[in-house]
């Protein structure tokens, strides 16, 4: 029996991401999703964390965000990979936990797509981002964790995960300067921030 489920767990694993979705929703074998789950689980605890910095609410929220995954396959297109559909709703699960617990500590940004409003110049972008390089590690971390669950989410979408701006444009179905203009608002946050915070230190 152990030969056998050892021989079915190597078969499971040399299968891509695709073709394990693509067998659960023609076959309806709800145990393959086990796979998925052990492929991802720790990654998605890694986000989680990096966005409420609790163990036991980090746990709660990569059951949350996997299951919700799960449930959700059937509307899984494949437009991008499986792992950035899945950190999408990891994030949008942690922004929806952060909203209902630290009211007053987020900002909402209600951006209408149909609003004609000017982006400034790539220009000024990139000296937003030569600043957030130029902040010491540790002072960067602390920054973004007071940073509101919106602007938190996309600086951690955007340079940790690497997600490119087509990629979040597809999952929050919002328009590129949208994308663009929460970019700069959250870089412009934290460079705020940092003017008030260690000013007197530099």
């Amino acid at each position: 029996m152990k030969k056998s489920d050892d021989k079915k767990n190597s078969i499971l694993s040399s299968l891509s991401d695709k073709e394990i979705i693509e067998q659960i929703l023609v076959t309806g074998e709800t145990e393959l999703f086990g796979e998925l789950y052990d492929r991802y689980a720790n990654k998605v605890y890694r986000k989680c964390i990096s966005m409420v910095k609790e163990r036991a609410i980090a746990q709660d929220l990569t059951h949350d965000a996997l299951i919700k995954s799960f449930l959700s396959l059937s509307k899984f297109e494949h437009k991008s990979s499986f792992s950035t559909w899945l950190y999408f709703i990891t994030y949008n699960t942690c922004i929806d936990f952060l909203r209902k617990q630290q009211k007053d500590r987020v900002r909402e940004v209600n951006i209408d797509d149909n609003d004609h409003f000017q982006i400034e110049d790539e220009g000024e972008d990139l000296v937003q981002e030569k600043q957030l390089l130029e902040i010491h590690h540790e002072r960067l971390e602390e920054l973004i964790e007071r940073l509101s669950a919106d602007d938190k989410s996309i600086l951690l979408m955007y340079y940790m995960d690497d997600l490119s701006i087509k990629d979040i444009m597809k999952n929050w179905e919002i328009g590129e300067s949208a994308v663009k203009m929460r970019l700069k608002r959250a870089r412009q946050r934290v460079k705020e921030l940092y003017d008030e915070i260690y000013y007197d230190q530099e």
